[in-house]
């Protein structure tokens, strides 16, 4: 499964992509623990762009949901993460950097890219768990009755 959701830098739109990638997950069978590791993790990712991104517009949400994982890409088109340096003025972390924390703790890999003038990516990786009666689990199933 592949999607793309283009939504507005807005509190509001966090509960949207929460509730979008929440139901698509679940409809394929994602273990409920898994899923909310992945919904916890965008979230502060999409926070990070409504309160970072010193853009006007809209932000983006890619993601890629397969057997083994469920790959998102959270994108702006901003000025790009300030200079973390020490001192007074450590930009984007100086609130000491609590939810790239917390996406650490909860995914299995996380980057970011951010260019200045261009926008941040934040790429998220999880390893997927899945239900016994997930409907990818009755697919492989029927491939493999249909193969054998």
């Amino acid at each position: 499964m592949r999607f793309s959701l283009a939504l507005p830098r807005e509190t509001l739109s966090i509960p949207v992509i929460r509730r979008v990638l929440g139901d698509a997950l679940r409809g394929l069978g994602v273990n409920e623990d898994c899923i909310g590791d992945i919904l916890v993790a965008t979230s502060e990712a999409c926070t990070n762009v409504i309160q970072h991104s010193r853009s006007n517009g809209n932000y983006e949400v890619v993601g890629r949901v397969d057997e083994d994982a469920c790959d998102l890409k959270i994108m702006d088109w901003g000025r790009g993460l300030r200079n973390a340096t020490s001192g007074a003025d450590r930009g984007i972390l100086s609130e000491s950097g609590r939810g790239i924390k917390i996406m650490r703790a909860l995914v299995d890999e996380i980057s970011i890219e951010s260019v200045p003038d261009a926008g941040t990516v934040v790429h998220l990786q999880k390893r997927l768990t899945w239900r016994d009666e997930a409907l990818i689990r009755r697919l492989e199933s029927r491939l493999i009755h249909s193969a054998g």
